[in-house]
């Protein structure tokens, strides 16, 4: 040893727990590298959204609901579906699509089941509508928004009376029953007398009010109106679903959606709660219907096909499949879309189908991916207390103690 050197310091108790420490601070870094790096893997964005205070979650909301209330009189240039299509009509029906997409999101994307046939809920709200407010229809008259609860009502009734007989099937099964009752609706549509097959009911109603100069408020040429009303309702829909997806209902329905043998093996009622996906996700489906008949002012057999009924189930899984922001962003691309380019109507379908090619591919869980929120605060509270762990003095003679337990030094101390 040279004089240079000096003299090599003991191994004291203190060196080793800081030696220990300074192991673990290392340690804890590279997790936490590791973590950060899947956090950016799993989504950059939505990672910052979700370290966002509350508070500041909703004054951006709020900024972007601003801006969704000022769309159609902003009319931006890029986007705009003009001259081919009036851009508030485009945005009403940009806003019906997506109220459909969230309620369809209920069925397949909450609970999982693979439903085909939503077209025949949204065609019996647009029935209810029609046969209780249009001229051409013998039944009682009533004003048109009370049409809309009483909508609601028959669908939740036709989606029990579905799904009762109905929901112990799975998979393709079920697929293929639903898209029965689909073409159900749209036959009797046709043969029976009462409900006009391809005639149909012309002059439906709308929501009372007048401009000054007499005409209808919610007139069909005039989309701004429509649009507003339905995001309005979009938005109470989504806070609605949005508690029933954090209650106990919404874990129940996404235990069920990842496995539903094991959910039922401890003790989730599975049924009970597949049909309670189908009656609310009808009840949402009638509603929209009954909206798109006020808006359009007539209705017959033709607008409800199996094609319909495709595109809102590619709403969900190109937005994203449990995800309700993701359903409304689906609904939305899936309207807009053809009617972005009507100018070029011979590519226009072809140009959706490229689009959701590609978007499926780069995006197989769809554009804004269900997050399994109750896996992510799991983790987070396993991180939080082994970084606790870490912190709390730790006795070398016994590495194997917790927080709370006496040192060594406390006991000879006490001895």
């Amino acid at each position: 040893m040279s004089m240079t050197d000096g003299p090599t310091p003991l191994q004291t108790a203190a060196a080793a727990q800081a030696a220990e420490d300074r192991e673990a601070s290392s340690k804890a870094a590279g997790k936490s590298d590791l973590r950060q790096r899947g956090r950016r893997k799993s989504g950059y964005f939505s990672d910052r959204w979700h370290a966002l205070s509350r508070q500041q979650q909703w004054a951006f909301l709020v900024i972007v609901v601003a801006l969704a209330y000022m769309l159609p009189l902003l009319n931006p240039p890029i986007i705009t579906t003009e001259p081919g299509n009036n851009f508030a009509l485009a945005c009403f029906d940009m806003a019906r699509f997506a109220l459909i997409a969230v309620g369809l999101n209920v069925v397949v994307g909450y609970a999982g089941l693979l439903d085909l046939g939503y077209v025949a809920f949204f065609a019996v709200g647009s029935y209810c509508a029609a046969m209780l407010t249009s001229p051409d229809s013998p039944f009682l008259h009533i004003p048109y928004l009370w049409t809309i609860p009483i909508a609601m009502a028959v669908t939740m009734f036709f989606g029990v009376v579905l799904g009762v007989p109905t929901l112990r099937l799975r998979g393709d099964y079920l697929a293929i029953v639903t898209l029965g009752f689909g073409e159900i609706v749209r036959i009797l549509a046709t043969i029976i007398p009462a409900m006009k097959g391809q005639v149909g009911f012309q002059n439906v109603g709308h929501p009372p009010g007048t401009e000054a100069d007499g005409t209808p408020i919610f007139s069909n040429s005039n989309g701004v109106p429509w649009y507003w009303l339905t995001l309005t309702i979009i938005i109470i829909v989504t806070l609605l679903v949005g508690n029933l997806e954090r209650s106990r209902v919404g874990r129940a329905w996404i235990a069920i959606r990842e496995d539903e043998d094991a959910a039922e093996i401890m003790g989730v009622p599975t049924f009970k709660y597949k049909v309670w996906a189908f009656a609310i996700g009808a009840a949402i489906g009638g509603l929209s219907g009954a909206l798109f008949a006020g808006q359009v002012g007539f209705v017959n057999n033709q607008k409800f096909d199996v094609t319909t009924s495709i595109l809102f189930l590619a709403a969900v899984v190109l937005g994203g499949a449990g995800n309700k922001v993701g359903a409304i962003l689906g609904g939305a691309l899936v309207s807009y879309i053809p009617l972005r380019f009507t100018a070029i109507a011979e590519y226009k379908y072809l140009i959706f189908g490229i689009a959701l090619v590609l978007i499926m591919i780069f995006r197989s869980q769809g554009l804004l991916p269900a997050r399994q929120r109750l896996l992510a605060y799991g983790r987070t509270a396993i991180n939080k207390v082994t970084a606790r762990d870490s912190t709390e003095p730790k006795d070398t003679d016994n590495p194997t103690a917790g927080p709370g337990t006496r040192t060594a030094g406390e006991r000879g101390a006490e001895a």
